[in-house]
């Protein structure tokens, strides 16, 4: 099996973060969005995963190893493929149309999910979706008495299913996939001016192609501060227990510690409350401070601080008790 990542979007509601970093590579609970993803994947894959192709934009070749790296971790060999314009999701997906063959998932990386079922590789496809209040802002799925996927229907105004479309998805025959999207190029067929995947999906139905949903039980969203933050929130206390949260590497000195928290490693903390629902990355030092729902990246200084649902990137410098300020675009204080 191989996975298919759409992540070519910089993520630019996550600004300032997303600035230097991509999106996907901003971590939650210490590993990386996409790293979540696709190790989530994997675990209900049902077979061995062989590839992972990333299609990206211009990232640098630091994030392309990263990337390499993180398929490497899982068994898998990284392919990295480049989306040079926004032209949607159908376009999306065929920049890495040589991956495209045999089973393959398709998980768009701005989203992280949970999930207790494995997948049925014998369907011509599996459609992953979750049920949401106020279906107007997605694609959505309409089903029949046997739960074959009978419409796709993007971002109705008017009800027609609660059923969410995810951007997770599983095809039997990856190659049938490629001349879907294909045509849609090939013939510029276009929905609100982009080449999107439901097209393909509506046409491969028409040709007799059967498509089930698969129910995920937690939808996460990593669009902007604020649902990052609860996203962060929801992994740490997922998997705490499961994985280790605090590093015994880290340096904790005189500190209150509420979980669920991540600590990483070479952090150094004094004389803080930190928690819950708080990531600290690696070589961190926070003093004085008390933290709550609040996600550090790396190599940062963080003292004299009472903070809230805030973010803070990589090497970055605050004093709660400041009296000069360097901030640069996107930045906010409040």
């Amino acid at each position: 099996m191989k996975i298919i990542v759409p992540m070519a979007g910089r993520g630019s509601r996550l600004r300032p973060h997303t600035l230097t970093v991509p999106k996907p590579l901003i971590p939650i609970a210490g590993k990386p969005i996409v790293q979540r993803l696709v190790e989530d994947i994997v675990k209900v894959a049902g077979e061995e995963v062989d590839e992972i192709a990333f299609i990206i934009g211009d990232f640098g070749k630091e994030v392309e190893d990263n990337l390499k790296s993180i398929a490497k971790g899982l068994g898998a060999k990284g392919s990295i493929y480049f989306q040079d314009e926004p032209l949607g999701t159908a376009h999306a997906i065929l920049c890495a149309k040589e991956s495209m063959e045999g089973n393959i998932v398709v998980a768009f990386a701005d989203t992280l999910f949970r999930a207790d079922f494995s997948l049925d590789v014998q369907n011509d496809g599996v459609i992953w979706t979750k049920k949401v209040e106020d279906p107007k802002a997605f694609g959505v799925v309409k089903k029949n008495a046997e739960g074959i996927i009978t419409d796709f229907v993007e971002k109705p105004q008017e009800f027609v299913s609660d059923e969410a479309i995810i951007g997770i998805y599983y095809f039997k025959d990856g190659a049938y996939l490629r001349s879907e999207l294909q045509y849609l190029i090939d013939n510029d067929i276009r929905d609100k001016g982009e080449y999107q995947i439901t097209n393909a999906l509506e046409n491969m139905k028409a040709k007799g192609s059967q498509f089930t949903s698969g129910t995920v039980n937690e939808w996460m969203d990593c669009g902007n501060k604020a649902v990052t933050l609860e996203t962060n929130g929801k992994i740490l206390g997922f998997i705490d227990g499961e994985e280790d949260l605090v590093s015994a590497d880290a340096q904790i000195d005189n500190c209150e510690i509420i979980p669920p928290v991540y600590i990483g490693a070479g952090a150094k903390l004094s004389n803080s409350k930190i928690g819950p629902r708080v990531s600290i990355g690696a070589n961190t030092e926070v003093s004085d401070s008390s933290l709550k729902d609040v996600l550090i990246q790396e190599e940062s200084i963080v003292k004299n601080a009472t903070l809230s649902n805030s973010m803070i990137g990589n090497k970055a410098k605050f004093d709660g008790n400041f009296t000069e300020i360097s901030i640069g675009d996107y930045s906010v204080l409040e």
